[in-house]
């Protein structure tokens, strides 16, 4: 397994911006598949973004499209999550999670059970 770190979250004003950072102890984080995925109180965890292992092609959930951008450095062995135009409903925990992926795999993983890595979530409130 891989140890995972997340750091950048905090309070923030409605319609403010965060980017939440995420860094991978793994030497061969380049071939991992990374997403974020968030928790707020009494709520199930619910997917949030997810970019495959070559950076090519990312996802987002419906509620954060066009608000939220996951982008990863693999040199960094890092993957970030700004998160722009924030809404109260946006407060949770976030996690990231990883998983290997092989180089022929093109799909993204949308659902927790694929992801075998995990951090240990960072709080995100946004005040009204």
């Amino acid at each position: 397994q891989v140890l995972l770190v997340e750091s950048g979250g905090g309070l923030v004003q409605a319609g403010g911006s965060l980017r939440l950072s995420c860094a991978a102890s793994s030497r061969t984080f380049s071939t991992y598949a990374m997403g974020w995925f968030r928790q707020a109180p009494g709520k199930e965890r619910e997917y949030v973004a997810a970019i495959r292992w070559s950076v090519s092609t990312m996802d987002y959930a419906a509620s954060v499209k066009g608000r939220f951008t996951i982008s990863r450095d693999n040199a960094k062995n890092t993957v970030y999550l700004h998160m722009n135009n924030l809404k109260p409903e946006d407060t949770a925990v976030y996690y990231c999670a990883t998983t290997p992926q092989v180089s022929s795999d093109s799909s993204i993983y949308y659902y927790a059970e694929q992801y075998n890595s995990w951090g240990q979530g960072i709080q995100v409130t946004v005040s009204s």
